[in-house]
């Protein structure tokens, strides 16, 4: 079709915009007040959720969010912060993504974690909010050619988004964070641990006695991020989680005239409308029922934009449903190429995570309110008072580290970001955390979670059918490289020393379980394959590059390659992962999204 009619389209839908009385949150497309939006964005997760707030700021502009699952609101399980990944998370709110066998983890396959809810992932993550360093972002700059992108950039985004608040206990704060890094007047809410462990004091004089290996870091969110930190997390004042969903879709927000949200609504395809300079045109959306996963199909149109926000797996996979991927690939499951990108769904990337138990003293550990009658009564102590041992993540302190520049490992050179970046991180948690293995019936534990930052193996996103409503296959390809699986050994090991250090004495009683077995690097090896899972941190299938680049999904300004009006806004444009837990930085890039999407529009 001509641009001509491209023009005539516009012109038409945008004549039958009708303007409600009121926004809301809708649960049917029967109680939408009009099927033709300037905007339509494609999840309500942590990306999403931020694009709606900021460009209906514009009270000219009309916005339709689509979320395949369900409303946030009122859910005891997301509001409790220390709830999340593993614990006590109702199944419904979680897509039902399954992982293929993993030759790196003994050809093992397990349930992935993706929050199918307002706020996505930031509704039942862990909560952990952790920038990165800026070696990350200078990196991203310079892989697009957009210094938009660098660390000094997105700076300015974070008092825009974030705002710190006190700890649920009010405890003194001093030395535990660096106040200028930090925003006191954003939509998300940040807030240092509320609730005081034993193994906290032995963390921190570890720090002291091995300062070489372990430094203590005062705020890894200022852009330096190597040593070990008191945990941030997206936790309210007071103690409930603050999500993307809770900021930037509060009912302040959702009560604009031009804010429309539909619940229980997954897209099934991104539909060509027509083609402007050549180039295929996408302002329509098929969507289904999310909540039965079934037709009738429905249609909305944006005038303007569609910005896919579906997540590092759904975005991939709807961009492949709708034409946008590989053409033979896609050929072999019976859709029709629209724009032939055989990079849709590749280089997905994702912290492998192995965990180090350790036994420490009966009532030493958060393991003891979490059992039976204590259960209850820590859940009743939050609900009466939001205070006690359910309100922060799991885990008090963070540590991110460097292989020592003289490794072997990296003879053949160093995948990080940069000398700022880490190779490693170690969560430090006061209580069992091997999930899906149920917590045991007795003891007391301190747990090391043992992650690779900046893992060099690479994985796909591919259809598996051409049935919007089948998952696709989800193949993360963990430690398939010597340097994944070199690095992660070396992670072990440095738990290892970690509590070897006299600081732990008396309070360190033993590895447990199959990990006391892991004593030599072959034997490390052999219960990382056995054991091994995943931070839940992917990415990467819709990656940005440079405009013009022979690569990539998207151009720097998020715009899909060889598209018109079609943009991802999510984490599965992150062309590798930053040493971080991901969420913080995607909002950030969602923040900057927001500004890119608005200068077009005044354009």
């Amino acid at each position: 079709m001509a641009l001509a009619f491209s023009s005539v389209f516009r012109v038409l839908v945008a004549s039958a915009l009708v303007s409600s009385a009121f926004a809301a949150l809708y649960d049917s497309p029967s109680q939408l007040p009009q099927t033709v939006f300037d905007y339509v964005i494609i999840g309500g997760g942590t990306a999403g959720a931020v694009v709606a707030n900021r460009l209906t700021e514009d009270r000219d502009v009309s916005v339709l969010v689509l979320e395949a699952g369900r409303s946030n609101k009122n859910i005891l399980e997301i509001e409790i912060p220390f709830y999340g990944p593993g614990v006590s998370t109702p199944p419904d709110l979680f897509w039902n993504y399954t992982i293929v066998p993993q030759p790196g983890y003994n050809n093992r396959s397990f349930f992935y974690e993706r929050g199918r809810v307002l706020g996505g992932s930031s509704s039942v993550n862990g909560d952990f909010y952790t920038r990165g360093s800026s070696d990350d972002y200078d990196g991203y700059a310079r892989l697009t050619g957009d210094n938009g992108w660098s660390w000094n950039s997105l700076k300015k985004y974070i008092p825009r988004h974030e705002k710190f608040v006190p700890p649920a206990d009010d405890h003194n704060t001093t030395g535990e964070f660096v106040p200028s890094a930090h925003g006191k007047n954003g939509l998300v809410q940040v807030s240092l641990p509320g609730f005081a462990f034993p193994s906290d004091e032995h963390v921190i004089a570890t720090t002291k006695e091995l300062p070489q290996e372990f430094p203590f870091n005062q705020d890894h969110n200022d852009g330096t991020l190597l040593g070990v930190a008191w945990s941030q997390g997206t936790v309210g004042h007071p103690a409930k989680r603050s999500s993307s969903a809770t900021a930037y879709l509060a009912d302040e927000f959702l009560n604009r005239p031009n804010m429309h949200v539909l619940v229980h609504a997954q897209a099934t395809k991104i539909i060509q409308t027509g083609t402007v300079k050549g180039r295929p045109s996408f302002h329509a959306v098929q969507f289904g029922d999310g909540l039965n996963l079934t037709g009738p199909f429905h249609a909305v149109n944006a005038t303007k934009e569609i910005i896919v926000s579906c997540g590092p797996i759904g975005t991939p996979h709807l961009l492949q449903l709708s034409g946008i991927g590989d053409a033979k690939a896609l050929a072999q499951v019976g859709i029709k190429s629209v724009i032939n990108n055989p990079h849709v769904g590749q280089n997905m990337t994702d912290h492998s995570l192995a965990v180090a138990p350790y036994t420490v003293p009966d009532g030493q550990s958060l393991d003891h309110f979490l059992r039976g009658d204590n259960l209850t009564a820590s859940v009743a102590e939050w609900n009466a008072t939001m205070k006690g041992p359910l309100t922060f993540a799991v885990s008090n302190h963070l540590g991110f580290h460097r292989l020592p520049n003289n490794s072997s490992i990296l003879a053949g050179g160093d995948p990080s970001a940069g000398p700022g970046a880490s190779h490693i991180e170690l969560v430090l948690s006061p209580t069992w955390v091997q999930f899906p293995d149920p917590r045991p019936p007795t003891g007391s534990f301190f747990t090391i979670s043992v992650a690779v930052s900046c893992p060099t193996s690479r994985g796909t996103i591919t259809l598996a059918s051409a049935d919007p409503f089948a998952q696709p296959n989800i193949d993360p390809n963990y430690m398939a490289t010597d340097f994944d699986i070199k690095t992660h050994i070396e992670g072990v090991k440095m738990a290892q020393r970690f509590v070897a250090a006299k600081a732990w004495d008396g309070f360190i009683l033993e590895p447990f379980g199959a990990y006391a077995n892991a004593t030599t690097d072959e034997k490390i090896e052999e219960y990382l394959r056995s054991t091994a899972l995943t931070f839940s941190h992917i990415l990467g299938g819709a990656e940005v590059s440079a405009k013009g680049a022979s690569w990539g999904v998207v151009d720097p300004d998020l715009k899909v390659k060889g598209a018109e009006g079609l943009r991802v806004v999510d984490a599965s444009i992150f062309p590798y992962l930053p040493s971080a837990h991901p969420m913080a930085a995607t909002y950030l890039f969602a923040e900057r999204a927001s500004d890119l999407i608005k200068a077009d529009r005044r354009k």
